[in-house]
């Protein structure tokens, strides 16, 4: 039913377009309108409360309301509220910020970039790469490599990046250039027999295989996330990572880790390239840099890259790429803000006492019946909804099952996010309680439940 002419939703309906959304199914239902939050909590235009179980958009680390955040962003309004970057500009947040992601980066970092999105930064880090093969006479060497079911982001470079269909269909997406490689899921990818060592190695096998067809003197770089997020929160094999940078190396391959979901924290450690054993040369953040209060991403590249990119720069006389907002002196001092938080907090000891409970908690779910797969690290999770555990035979996907789950769980307060293949992801921010954890598995396991009965009376046979 169409909401009421005059209520905020129908304001919605008539003036906005919506990221990830079916614009006649919002058309006909209309939005849930977010008022305000505090904490891990998120009110609708109804009243009704939420926790939100992926931080917004696996972002708002410390939560919706953090009052030093705000106060950092008023300050820096009242003391210079733009600058720009360009032209040998700077100013100290800028400054500041950079030195502060330099310290705290997983390995010898050399320069940082800044940009507005994750989109943005792997977007950038493409470009950087072209940029730096050309000027180190390397023009052949261009190809990139990704992963299918990874998230790279949505402009024309990263989306292309992203090895999921939708972020290709009807964009005439990906661009030439840009290939993928196997997706690092044990539980659909796995063979009848194999081990997860072997199947570690079997990806390697399959990367090293695509870089000799390619040829090595054109594949430039391989993209991955530490764990894959928007694609499924895939959790790669042991070892996995170990191999496929031996095969990287032997190729002369860069690596970029793309930090954007799991930096600061999510996996467990400060940086997911701590949790997996990955040794970038370039690394893209945003996100949690400013618990997502403002926009703000960074790129980190290493002394190695930054040398390329300095010859290149002179030998033209400029490095042309920038964003009018790169560094934008509000943004960054909240970003300054947050890691000071981090700090503060003493955040490793909170993630260390919390994300046991909510891998816990997943492993529970993963006992349903409607869950063939449950997954996760740190504070990051997901379990995959299925027809038939036994055999893992998913649900036919026509059914959105998942949506439905997803419906269920808003009845129990809680906002749930969607992954392909009927997952259900959980990353909520990182300063949720135990008590809130135990709320949010509570929560779901009801939600399942009442799925399983609706499934049986639809004559579905759930065990």
């Amino acid at each position: 039913m169409t909401p009421p002419r005059n209520s905020n939703a129908a304001r919605d309906i008539a003036h906005a377009l919506h990221p990830y959304t079916d614009a006649r199914a919002h058309e006909a239902n209309g939005p849930m309108v977010i008022t305000r939050g505090e904490g891990c909590r998120v009110w609708d235009d109804q009243g009704r409360s939420y926790i939100d179980t992926v931080a917004g958009l696996w972002c708002a680390a410390l939560g919706f309301s953090n009052e030093r955040l705000v106060a950092a962003a008023t300050a820096q309004m009242q003391k210079l509220p733009f600058y720009h970057a360009f032209t040998s500009k700077s100013h100290e947040p800028l400054i500041d910020l950079s030195e502060m992601l330099i310290d705290r980066a997983p390995v010898p970092m050399s320069k940082v970039f800044f940009g507005n999105s994750g989109s943005e930064a792997n977007d950038t880090a493409l470009k950087m790469i072209w940029y730096f093969n050309n000027a180190i006479g390397r023009p052949l060497k261009k190809k990139v490599i990704s992963r299918i079911k990874g998230y790279h982001g949505v402009t024309v470079a990263s989306a292309s990046l992203t090895g999921l269909p939708n972020n290709h269909r009807l964009f005439d997406l990906p661009i030439q250039g840009i290939l993928h490689t196997m997706t690092p899921h044990f539980y659909r990818e796995g063979l009848p027999g194999e081990s997860e060592e072997d199947f570690a190695t079997r990806c390697a096998a399959e990367l090293e295989a695509m870089i000799l067809r390619e040829g090595p003197e054109t594949v430039a770089a391989f993209f991955a996330e530490p764990i894959m997020g928007a694609g499924g929160v895939i959790v790669p094999p042991a070892g996995y990572f170990q191999k496929i940078q031996a095969v990287l190396r032997k190729y002369d391959v860069l690596l970029v880790a793309d930090e954007v979901i799991c930096g600061f924290f999510r996996t467990g450690k400060y940086w997911g390239c701590q949790s997996l054993g990955i040794e970038p040369d370039i690394l893209v953040c945003a996100k949690a840099l400013s618990s997502s209060y403002l926009p703000i991403s960074a790129v980190m590249v290493n002394d190695r890259v930054y040398q390329g990119l300095a010859d290149g720069s002179a030998s033209i006389g400029t490095f042309g790429h920038g964003f009018t907002y790169s560094g934008h002196p509000v943004a960054a001092a909240v970003a300054i803000e947050t890691l000071k938080l981090y700090d503060e907090m003493d955040m490793q000891s909170h993630v260390d006492r919390v994300g046991p409970l909510l891998q816990a908690g997943l492993k529970r779910l993963g006992q349903h019946p409607l869950v063939g797969e449950a997954r996760g690290m740190g504070m990051i999770g997901a379990i995959e909804l299925v027809e038939d555990r036994a055999s893992k035979r998913a649900f036919d996907p026509a059914r959105k099952i998942a949506a439905r789950a997803a419906k269920l769980c808003e009845a129990e307060g809680l906002i749930m996010r969607i992954l392909p293949g009927d997952g259900i992801a959980f990353s909520p921010p990182l300063v949720i309680s135990a008590e809130e954890i135990a709320q949010v598995i509570d929560g779901v396991e009801r939600a399942l439940d009442k799925l399983a009965v609706e499934l049986r009376r639809e004559g579905l046979a759930v065990v």
